[in-house]
């Protein structure tokens, strides 16, 4: 995953946006949730930790120390890291990306997100892509007009496939989102994100 997106240090800073964990806690939920966007682990997670508190978006909350275990430093999100993390969020979803998994992850946190300022990164993911589906039908009508084979426009009749999905699932979950039927505010952020935290929290 390019570095550019650090999907794992937003991944980092929507879960502690919902209540302060230690990395192993966060590991643990990365994989029961099935990020699989994440790689690396658990290298990965700790450097984004480390970055994320370097810069002061996230700092240590507390020490927990569990019979002989070690000790596990706790930490939470600053109110600057709440910022950036909704301004690295909208981002993700506002910005089509070649690379497909850059929405699984998108989507997979948009809970973070207060859901107007969801709603205006989804509409506005939805003009780039309705924009680049006419791009590629334009750029279709070109090769044909030009005389080439059907067969080497194969490449562009897939991504304008892709595309066209994408807007159709963008433009039902809007409408779900007018309608108010996937309103998260106190759902999704605690029934579960911070439920699966606690009960990670019971089995270790």
């Amino acid at each position: 995953m390019a570095r550019r997106h650090d999907l794992v240090g937003l991944t980092v800073l929507a879960m502690l946006s919902v209540r302060a964990s230690h990395p192993y806690e966060l590991h643990r939920f990365i994989i029961d949730t099935h990020k699989d966007y994440v790689t690396g682990l658990p290298r990965s997670l700790y450097h984004a930790v480390e970055r994320l508190a370097k810069d002061e978006l996230i700092v240590p909350a507390k020490t927990d120390r569990e019979g002989r275990r070690p000790e596990r430093t706790v930490y939470e999100i600053t109110d600057d890291g709440r910022q950036e993390l909704a301004t690295r969020l909208c981002r993700l979803v506002e910005q089509p990306d070649p690379d497909r998994r850059t929405l699984v992850a998108a989507v997979s946190l948009l809970g973070a997100l207060e859901v107007p300022d969801a709603k205006r990164a989804l509409r506005t993911r939805t003009a780039s892509v309705e924009g680049t589906i006419s791009g590629i039908d334009a750029h279709r009508r070109a090769m044909a007009d030009s005389g080439l084979p059907e067969m080497l426009m194969l490449k562009l009749e897939c991504e304008q496939a892709l595309y066209k999905a994408e807007l159709a699932w963008l433009r039902d979950l809007l409408d779900r989102l007018d309608k108010g039927e996937l309103d998260w505010t106190g759902t999704v952020r605690r029934s579960l994100m911070e439920q699966a935290l606690e009960s990670q929290v019971l089995e270790s």
